[in-house]
């Protein structure tokens, strides 16, 4: 199996998918990412782009991903790009990657460039309809990401609903946790849901849910065979 994952910012991969990427990638699936926004002019602790870009590929290294797509969309302004240029960047990222499973942010995330992300993103899947020749996306997932998924303020739209749980093991939050750690600036003490804790919390509360021992849960919105 094949996982292209589209995240809005550095970090994002692991806080919505660490633990399953980390699985994913060492039973043999193939696994790359796509990121939007490659800066980090918001973050309260901000990292030097040198060393965000460091990190970036450190920790993905570690979980075992293969390509990484980066863009240079700025950061928290994502909204006053044209929607085209971001599908049209997603677009070549799925022609790279030629992806069985795309996963992005939920759009209902209080996050406005995962808001941006997402609805680009299910747009760039459909180019299999545009372009004959193109592999065709089987499956299209959302993702949760910890501090921004479950917030869910708008209740104009519908709230993050999993009905996917992938079953990491204690493994693989260690895994998570420890590729989070590697980004500076990112880990925080509990109770912040970026915190060791909630992340490990999350995964039991998830796991419980589907009689499974730690997981990360995903909504599956699309699947096509």
């Amino acid at each position: 199996m094949k996982y292209l994952l589209v995240v809005a910012h550095p970090d994002d991969e692991t806080l919505g998918a660490g633990a399953s990427i980390w699985k994913w990638s060492h039973k043999g699936d193939s696994v790359d990412v796509c990121i939007m926004c490659t800066e980090a002019k918001a973050r309260a602790f901000r990292p030097e782009d040198r060393e965000l870009e460091d990190d970036t590929n450190a920790s993905n290294k570690f979980l075992g991903v293969n390509n990484i797509y980066e863009g240079t969309f700025p950061n928290i302004e994502m909204n006053t790009i044209p929607h085209l240029k971001l599908v049209q960047f997603i677009e070549s990222a799925i022609k790279g990657s030629e992806p069985d499973v795309v996963i992005t942010h939920h759009p209902a995330d209080t996050n406005n460039d995962h808001l941006q992300t997402s609805m680009a993103c299910q747009e760039a899947i459909r180019l299999f309809q545009r372009r004959q020749e193109m592999k065709r996306v089987k499956e299209f997932w959302y993702m949760e990401v910890p501090s921004c998924t479950e917030w869910k303020i708008n209740n104009s739209m519908n709230t993050f609903n999993p009905n996917c749980y992938v079953e990491v093991g204690k493994e693989g939050i260690d895994a998570k946790i420890q590729a989070l750690s590697i980004y500076r600036g990112v880990m925080r003490p509990y109770p912040h849901p970026r915190s060791q804790e909630y992340i490990e919390g999350l995964a039991a509360m998830r796991g419980g849910q589907w009689g499974q021992m730690y997981s990360e849960a995903f909504e599956v919105v699309l699947r096509a065979y």
